[in-house]
């Protein structure tokens, strides 16, 4: 299920940071009743000793003006926000209390919502195409030979990007359903040239890709990765997707 969310926000109100994940990742546990809140910060679903709060959410689009020198970003003309997650007693309940509250805060600047319109998006068969609403992520973890660690990120079109989205989408199915998927894998084909976007997270930098991905496998695991986003970290803005029609 994929909520497409209206924002307006008020013309004398301050921009708000360029990285501004974690301030609608807030806003979100904020919207949420307190038990069910708590519940998704501390563990969410579990599977293979992993924990998956199976959501994620794109960035904020609309007419904009950026000031790089100050880091800020302001929406004149509001924005809109596109939240999904299959996991309906999470999703109800954002979304009736969005409804109740009708606002959101975003750090120090306080965000109307006028509409919330709600849409159930299926996957029909093994193919999937789609557009990513925030960046992708898919890394692993590596060792130095000197010692030490580092992060090394991979691309839509590289063999070991479609091994590590595989088996997050299967993790994931196995924590929503506790069982296990279909056999099979899936392979994301980009369909432009994928676009790196160089992020922060709390001080973490992250790199992500953005276009058009068209997606091969079982059926089920798409589904997974329509409705929790592709890739690593989702719930902390990361690999949204709608689908293409």
């Amino acid at each position: 299920m994929h909520a497409y969310i209206s924002l307006k926000i008020d013309s004398t109100a301050q921009a708000i940071p360029l990285q501004y994940n974690h301030f609608i990742q807030s806003a979100i546990y904020a919207a949420l009743p307190q038990d069910v809140a708590k519940r998704y910060h501390d563990k969410g679903h579990t599977a293979g000793g992993r924990e998956y709060k199976l959501w994620s959410f794109s960035r904020l689009t609309g007419k904009f003006i950026m000031d790089k020198a100050s880091g800020k970003i302001a929406f004149p003309e509001g924005a809109r926000l596109v939240i999904s997650s299959p996991d309906m007693e999470f999703f109800l309940s954002m979304v009736n209390n969005l409804l109740t509250k009708s606002n959101i805060r975003l750090g120090e600047v306080k965000m109307k919502v006028t509409e919330v319109r709600l849409e159930e998006q299926k996957v029909e068969d093994s193919l999937l195409v789609v557009r990513t609403l925030s960046p992708v992520v898919t890394y692993s973890t590596l060792l130095k030979p000197e010692g030490g660690k580092y992060t090394c990120y991979y691309q839509p079109g590289e063999g070991e990007f479609n091994k590590l989205i595989t088996a997050n989408l299967r993790r994931k199915f196995e924590a929503l359903y506790d069982k296990k998927p279909a056999e099979g894998d899936v392979r994301v084909i980009p369909l432009d040239r994928p676009r790196l976007h160089v992020m922060s997270y709390k001080g973490t930098v992250i790199k992500g890709y953005t276009g058009r991905l068209k997606l091969q496998g079982p059926r089920e695991l798409l589904q997974i990765g329509l409705d929790t986003g592709i890739g690593s970290k989702g719930s902390q803005g990361y690999g949204c997707v709608e689908k293409i029609k």
